[in-house]
């Protein structure tokens, strides 16, 4: 939970930046630099690096003028700094908590281990990085989290299968669909759901509707792996 005094970056379906009571408003230069920062959370970025790839259409002078001037708005956006002031490199403040970045260090530990997922963690997987913005930079990551998202949410669908909780398995590998709609794994995921509750009418429904979407989209065929798991529970 937020504490009131600290500030949380939302870049999961929108861009929010909240502090104290509520929303800061922020100039649209500001905005990206943030949202840039938090994706390239690591080590910093250097200010030129940040200029050129958030303002690749400047030259060189008015591209890194853009970051003084963004970097002036975000000191004076909130009583705590989201960025930490440095010569060189820019980085975001510890206090500043970013849901993309909690979302994808979850994802991860979804993934490489046992361990079950965080609570609405589904939901965070559900949403688009920044989706209403256009920014060429925004592409390469939109894709790792795409990835990041589908291989999280089938781990998710399998540790609920095992442990039983049929409907949140197949929410969160019809989400996985949502994104991929012709990724064999996540419809996969959907029949192991359905052969583990005992509907074998459902798994094979479902993957004769998957045969066909795949006819329709790409002119290919189930892999024999997908086959051969229907047919030796569903009598395909």
């Amino acid at each position: 939970m937020r504490e009131a005094d600290d500030a949380h970056l939302v870049l999961l379906g929108r861009f929010e930046l909240l502090a104290g009571c509520g929303d800061v408003v922020l100039p649209k230069g500001a905005q990206r630099l943030l949202a840039y920062l938090a994706i390239h959370h690591g080590d910093g970025v250097s200010r030129q690096a940040a200029a050129e790839q958030l303002w690749p259409e400047c030259r060189r002078q008015r591209a890194t003028a853009n970051v003084r001037q963004a970097l002036w708005h975000l000191r004076r956006a909130t009583e705590r700094p989201v960025v930490e002031p440095s010569v060189d490199r820019l980085r975001l403040s510890p206090s500043l908590t970013v849901d993309f970045c909690r979302a994808v260090e979850a994802a991860h530990l979804v993934v490489s281990s046992a361990a079950p997922a965080e609570e609405d963690l589904t939901g965070a997987l559900s949403r688009d990085l920044l989706p209403y913005w256009a920014d060429d930079w925004l592409a390469p990551e939109r894709r790792r989290w795409e990835q990041v998202r589908l291989h999280a949410l089938e781990a998710i669908a399998q540790h609920l299968i095992s442990a039983g909780a049929h409907l949140a398995a197949l929410e969160a590998a019809f989400t996985a669909i949502s994104i991929d709609p012709v990724r064999e794994t996540a419809h996969r995921t959907v029949i192991a759901a359905h052969l583990a509750q005992g509907n074998h009418g459902s798994a094979l429904r479902h993957y004769q509707q998957y045969r066909a979407l795949l006819h329709r989209e790409l002119g290919v065929t189930p892999s024999s792996h997908m086959t051969r798991l229907v047919a030796s529970q569903a009598a395909l």
